[in-house]
């Protein structure tokens, strides 16, 4: 087999075919000096809504600015909790801490590594007290009142939405979907008996184009999804210095605007979206089939019968992670781990009391979970090679142990 390296994403080769449609939205932006907002913008915007079946797009700055200006808008007060999951990437938390609020967390589904709908129950039943007269959940702890919460479609699948958005209509939450991986994705909702797209579910959705996602952009670039218009004109005054028109502020905001080549070259890109992420999907399932037998060795990604993810990453769950990842980078086959540590442990948050054991199912994946390369141009052959190395690996570490244990090499 080939010792070629193996990168763990190719944003080279994909946009390789695409560099005449780029060229032209430069030409666009050149020859019309549209280099903040105009055209480009909102036909992204439209674009991005009709894919995600919302009926309106936000173009912004970045996904964190999507998930901030999406919890301010939706009415999240300075004070407020705001719920999610420990096992994600930091822009989640800074979100809700930057709109004002506190983030708290609950553990997540040891499957899917999504929000738990039933640790969402107890925490709502257990962990607060309800008030008729305000309509509100208060944290026993704190006294604080519960107004958001915020599931993480992680690694490009939902989270398991119908119990989530019950809970919220019960508890009289706002739910904001961090679909910032998931661009795509979809959910198969029992109460309405069709599939449903992430960014169409909750109250409002954040998007990232960070280079590296499903539909990423040449730069940092975001996009938050909502059907009310309101909340959408909030956004829009949020994004560009809450400006109704030049010199006219309504409100106090933040320069979070979408770059219009951006724009462009992201709806250039979108028109082979669906095309992407079907392969994605292939790959991930000819990964499964290659890994099919090792059961008890590797943790193979989950996916519901709910669920059609669109696999932004593909995610082994291994007891040696560190050596696995020491093999793999030493055979030149890049691998991330998304992510090394749960966010309630992270020196940032030392200031919120948490400790280890207090979301266990999180912070045992962390450390087990491994990313795999899964791009739309991985070849079979490189695939190939991943999996042998991982299984030559794994059959190392078993053969060692074997010893360790039959001939008293462990001491």
């Amino acid at each position: 087999m080939s010792d070629e390296k193996v990168p763990f994403l190719d944003l080279v080769t994909v946009h390789r075919g695409l560099q005449d449609e780029f060229v032209d939205v430069l030409k666009t932006a050149l020859s019309t000096a549209g280099f903040i907002g105009g055209p480009m913008v909102q036909g992204f915007e439209q674009d991005f809504a009709q894919f995600c079946e919302s009926r309106i797009c936000v173009g912004l700055g970045s996904g964190t600015d999507a998930l901030r200006f999406a919890l301010i808008a939706a009415g999240i007060r300075s004070g407020d909790i705001v719920v999610t999951v420990p096992n994600t990437f930091i822009a989640t938390t800074e979100a809700i801490s930057q709109a004002g609020a506190h983030p708290d967390f609950v553990d997540i589904d040891e499957r899917t590594y999504n929000m738990d709908p039933g640790k969402l129950r107890q925490y709502l039943e257990k962990d607060c007290t309800w008030d008729a007269g305000t309509k509100r959940a208060y944290h026993k702890r704190s006294g604080s009142p519960v107004t958001a919460v915020v599931p993480v479609h992680l690694y490009g699948q939902m989270a398991d939405m119908d119990p989530i958005l019950d809970l919220a209509a019960k508890y009289n939450l706002k739910v904001i979907e961090d679909a910032c991986q998931a661009h795509g994705a979809e959910y198969f909702s029992k109460k309405e008996n069709r599939w449903r797209k992430a960014g169409s579910m909750g109250h409002a959705a954040a998007f990232s184009f960070y280079p590296g996602k499903n539909l990423g952009a040449l730069g940092e670039a975001g996009a938050m999804t909502t059907g009310d218009e309101q909340l959408a004109q909030t956004c829009r005054l949020l994004r560009d210095h809450g400006q109704s028109k030049k010199y006219f502020h309504d409100i106090e905001g933040y320069n979070g605007r979408l770059d219009a080549i951006q724009a462009g070259f992201l709806r250039a890109k979108l028109r082979h979206l669906k095309k992407w992420n079907g392969q994605r999907r292939e790959i991930a399932k000819r990964y499964n089939q290659l890994f099919a037998g090792t059961e008890g060795s590797i943790t193979l990604p989950h996916e519901p019968d709910w669920s059609r993810s669109v696999y932004h990453l593909y995610v082994l769950r291994v007891a040696d992670r560190v050596q696995l990842q020491k093999q793999l980078d030493e055979a030149g086959i890049g691998t991330g781990i998304h992510y090394p540590i749960a966010l309630h442990l992270t020196k940032a948050y030392e200031g919120l009391g948490f400790r280890a054991g207090d979301f266990p199912v999180a912070e045992k994946a962390v450390s087990q979970i491994l990313s795999l390369p899964l791009f739309p141009d991985l070849t079979s052959r490189q695939q190939d090679r991943v999996v042998a190395t991982v299984l030559k690996s794994l059959s190392v570490a078993s053969s060692l142990s074997g010893l360790s244990g039959s001939s008293g090499l462990s001491g």
